[in-house]
């Protein structure tokens, strides 16, 4: 591999991909180009062209695209936008880097697809600093981001929550023929 100096470049033939002083001007109408830039990077590349699994999707169903813009805000907010004093003196979110899951809800896909799962992402793809609290207007961009991406992702999303039955869980309950300890017997 031919060894590359500045990031976002191509690693085997060292090809600039990503116009990062266009990325970095942070203009929701130019988001097109923004999501471009991002499917280049193998780990967002993944997200974009991975399914949402049916639980997320359900999820989403049932809030419906207000309240899960609201959902995205507030997560966004808390988990990413504001930082605390750490142990070793810097500041940071709690858990920064693992507190977005991979699975489970369509705001959780949509923040590693468009890069605003952690501050070491919202920093490399977004410009935005680490170690200060997000601006309001930082957390509607990434939110902005979120909500293009699950529209893009979920086009039946409709603005109002739709009625979706959960699906009920299985309990496990021992077979007549299982002991206490799950062994099988047969009366011998």
């Amino acid at each position: 591999m031919k060894p590359v100096n500045q990031f976002g470049n191509c690693r085997e033939c060292g090809a600039e991909l990503v116009d990062w002083e266009r990325v970095h001007k942070r203009d929701i109408n130019d988001a097109k180009h923004t999501f471009k830039a991002l499917k280049h990077e193998k780990f967002r590349h993944d997200y974009w062209h991975r399914e949402i699994d049916q639980d997320a999707v359900d999820h989403a169903l049932r809030k419906g695209q207000i309240e899960l813009r609201k959902a995205a805000t507030h997560r966004i907010r808390k988990y990413v936008g504001e930082v605390h004093e750490m142990p070793d003196g810097k500041k940071r979110p709690y858990r920064d880097g693992q507190q977005t899951p991979y699975s489970g809800n369509s705001i959780f896909y949509a923040q590693h697809a468009t890069a605003c799962c952690c501050r070491k992402c919202i920093e490399y793809w977004h410009n935005i600093s680490q170690g200060r609290d997000l601006t309001n207007d930082e957390i509607a961009y990434l939110t902005d981001l979120v909500m293009l991406y699950i529209e893009e992702k979920l086009p039946n999303l409709t603005d109002q929550a739709q009625k979706v039955p959960r699906k009920r869980r299985q309990s496990q309950k021992s077979s007549s023929t299982e002991d206490e300890g799950g062994k099988s017997f047969n009366g011998n």
